[in-house]
Parts: structure tokens; C-alpha cells; sequence
């Protein structure tokens, strides 16, 4: 959320002071790429340095071509529309868009869907106030778009950045805590693979003393020296 706000704050207060694009393109597009090098610097997840670059860029290339500093906005302002719709029409058709993003993450694939009603039901609420805060989000900013200028649109986009995010986050906390807990499917599948090994070495070792070799052979007892059962039988037949 930082990646994705701060640039567009650099580029509001640039575009602001100069009311010129480029510098404030500039301005915005190194400051994102420098965070993507600390990003690779620290060995962090390079789909996340090199996302928001891209989104930038994308915006600010979109922005210097039109002329218009309000498009700097408008690319990131279509993915969150597209986004909201997404987790609206994924959680009414039975598989919301949260549970299909969180399920890796607890181990829980997609498990919920059959074994976890109660876990669905969950995600289905929790993609539904994903997608309402973000609809809200564009019913706030695309108004703007058409009918106010560059600086209004960038600083409502500073100001809608974080707030609607942590908010979503809050009600997801709210619900998940008290929905079912995770199947841990990843648990279940590394417990028969471990149990399937077990029975494989089992069948592979010789069987031990007293043990049948042949099945339905009864096992036979080992012979202890000094054992009673050992010695013969006294004979019965009187000797010479």
C-alpha cells in the first residue's frame, strides 16, 4: 500500500508546485523504482518490486502521452473498479474471490469450499465488504475524474489509499476469527504420504524372530538355553 500511495503523493505535490507533468512523472517513477531496489536488496518477493513499478509507470507514461496529469490516476483507479466487481460476482456465484487468495496461504486450498461451510460462508461475507469498500472507493473518485482537476483527484487518491484498505482488513479480521478454523489439507496430504513410507519400509525389512514368514504360518516360539520347554522328555521305558 506504501508502493502504491507514496509514488502518487510525489506526484500530486510535484505536479502541484511545476503544473507540469513530466517532472512529476519523473519524480513519481524514481521513487518507485528505488523502493523495487530496496525490495531486491532486502531479497523480498520481486512480483511486488517490480508490480508497482509497472503500475506507475504505466500511469505515468499514460499521463505524458494524453497531456492530461489526471490520467496518471486512471489506470489505478479501473483496476480497483475491476477489482470490486470481481469480489462482488465471485462471492455470488459460491466462490469468493478472498477465500481463493487466503486458501494457499492457511494451508487450507480449497477445502472450505466442501469440507468448511461454515469457513465459505466467511469468505463469502468477508469478499463482499472487499468489494463494496473499493465500489464505494470509485463511486468517490471517478466522479472527480470527469469534473474536478489533476490536484483533487490526487489528493483524494492519497487520502483513499490506506483508510479503505485497513478498513477492509479490520471487518475481514472481524469475520474470519469467528468462522470455523482452516483445514490444514497440506497437513493431511504430508500425514499419508508419511504413513504410505511407513507401510512401504514395513513391507520391505525381513520379519523378525518369531514372526511368520509365510502368511497364516502361526509364529513360532525362540529357543532360550536353559529353557525346561528345551530339554527332552524323560523316558518312560525302564532302561536295561
Amino acid at each position: 500500500m506504501v508502493e502504491t500511495t507514496v509514488p502518487g503523493l510525489v506526484f500530486v505535490l510535484i505536479f502541484t508546485i511545476t503544473r507540469e507533468i513530466t517532472p512529476a512523472a519523473i519524480g513519481a517513477v524514481g521513487l518507485s523504482a528505488a523502493m523495487a531496489i530496496a525490495r531486491l536488496v532486502r531479497r523480498d518477493s520481486v512480483k511486488h518490486a517490480f508490480s508497482g513499478v509497472f503500475g506507475v509507470a504505466f500511469g505515468a507514461v499514460f499521463a505524458m502521452i494524453s497531456g492530461d496529469a489526471k490520467n496518471f490516476y486512471l489506470p489505478g483507479m479501473v483496476y480497483t473498479l475491476c477489482l470490486s466487481f470481481a469480489y462482488l460476482l465471485s462471492a455470488a456465484v459460491g466462490w469468493p474471490l478472498l477465500g481463493l487468495l487466503l486458501g494457499p496461504i492457511f494451508r487450507e486450498n480449497l477445502s472450505w469450499r466442501t469440507r468448511n461451510p461454515g469457513r465459505k460462508r466467511a469468505y463469502v461475507k468477508s469478499s463482499y465488504v472487499w468489494g463494496g469498500i473499493l465500489l464505494a472507493k470509485s463511486a468517490i473518485t471517478f466522479p472527480i475524474y470527469f469534473w474536478g482537476d489533476a490536484t483533487q483527484l490526487g489528493w483524494l487518491r492519497v487520502a483513499l489509499g490506506i483508510p479503505p484498505f485497513l478498513t477492509a482488513v479490520y471487518f475481514t479480521w472481524i469475520i474470519l476469527v469467528k468462522a470455523p478454523a482452516p483445514i490444514d489439507v497440506i497437513a493431511e496430504w504430508e500425514a499419508r504420504e508419511a504413513a504410505k513410507e511407513e507401510a512401504e519400509k514395513a513391507a520391505k525389512e525381513p520379519p523378525a524372530a518369531g514372526e511368520p514368514s509365510v502368511a497364516g504360518e502361526p509364529p513360532t516360539a525362540p529357543v532360550v538355553e536353559g529353557d525346561p520347554a528345551a530339554r527332552p522328555l524323560p523316558s518312560t521305558r525302564a532302561e536295561g
